[in-house]
C-alpha cells in the first residue's frame, strides 16, 4: 500500500503570496501544512480545504523550537519546506536594535533552526526541497531599511549553506522578488512611481512566485540558486 504525497510546509501563508501558493498547491492535490501568526480569513478558507494550519510566531528561539516540536507531532514526513515568513519593521530612532533582533529572528533563525531540525522529514528517499523567500533588495541594498535588507541577504547566504550542506538528497534554493502585488492602501502616485522601476513596469500577481515555487519543485538540477523575479529591476 503506498504512502500518500508528503506535504509541503509553507510558513506565513495567511495572506498575499503565501496563501496564493498555499491554494495553488491543493489545486494540483498536494496536501499544504501553513504556519500563520495571526488569524485571518485565508487561514480559515485554507483549513476548510483541508490544509493543517498552526500558529507560529517566530519571534524566538524558544517559539521556534516549539513550532518544531508541534510540526513533528502531526508529520514524519515533509515533501518541500518554503520559508516565507517575514516582517516589514521600520527603524525607528531609538528601536533600531529590537527591529533587526525581530527581523533577524524571523527571516534568518527561523529557517536556519526549521532546516537544521527538519531535515530528516525531507530525508525520505524522494523528491525534497527547501524554498527561501527572499526579497530584490538585498541585491543593492537599501539605505531606508538596512536592517530588512540585511537579514533578506542572510538567508540569501543561508541557502548557498545549506544547498551545500544537504546534497544530494535536499535541494535548496531560493526566490528573490521585487514588487509583486500592491496594497489596498497603496495611492496611485505610489503605485506609478513604484511600476517605473522596473523594465516591464506591470504588477504581476502572486502566480509569478507560484510558477517559480513550482519550477523549483519540479527541476531535478538546480540547487544553491536564487530566482531573480523583479521585472527586470536590475536593468534600470
Amino acid at each position: 500500500m503506498s504512502l500518500p504525497p508528503a506535504p509541503i510546509l509553507i510558513t506565513g501563508a495567511s495572506q498575499r503570496v503565501g496563501l496564493h501558493c498555499a491554494q495553488r498547491l491543493l489545486d494540483e492535490g498536494q496536501p499544504v501544512i501553513v504556519t500563520y501568526r495571526r488569524e485571518r480569513d485565508g487561514i480559515e478558507a485554507l483549513c476548510e480545504r483541508g490544509a493543517l494550519a498552526l500558529q507560529a510566531d517566530f519571534n524566538d528561539e524558544a517559539s521556534i523550537l516549539a513550532f518544531i516540536d508541534t510540526l513533528k507531532q502531526h508529520t514524519s514526513r515533509l515533501r518541500a519546506i518554503v520559508h516565507n515568513a517575514s516582517d516589514w519593521l521600520s527603524e525607528a530612532p531609538g528601536e533600531e536594535a529590537a527591529a533587526f533582533t525581530r527581523l533577524f529572528t524571523v527571516h534568518m533563525l527561523a529557517p536556519y533552526l526549521i532546516n537544521l531540525h527538519c531535515s530528516e522529514l525531507l530525508r525520505h528517499g524522494g523528491p525534497a526541497d527547501i524554498v527561501h523567500i527572499s526579497d530584490d533588495v538585498a541585491r543593492k541594498g537599501s539605505a531606508k531599511r538596512p536592517a530588512y535588507c540585511a537579514s533578506k541577504a542572510g538567508l540569501d547566504s543561508l541557502t548557498l549553506s545549506f544547498a551545500a550542506r544537504l546534497a544530494p538528497q535536499i535541494k535548496v534554493n531560493g526566490i528573490a522578488p521585487a514588487l509583486i502585488m500592491f496594497n489596498p492602501e497603496d495611492d496611485a502616485a505610489y503605485r506609478a512611481k513604484t511600476l517605473e522601476k522596473s523594465a516591464l513596469g506591470i504588477e504581476p500577481g502572486p502566480e509569478v512566485i507560484y510558477q517559480s515555487l513550482r519550477y523549483l519543485l519540479d527541476s531535478p538540477y538546480v540547487t544553491g540558486t536564487t530566482l531573480t523575479v523583479n521585472g527586470g529591476r536590475h536593468l534600470k
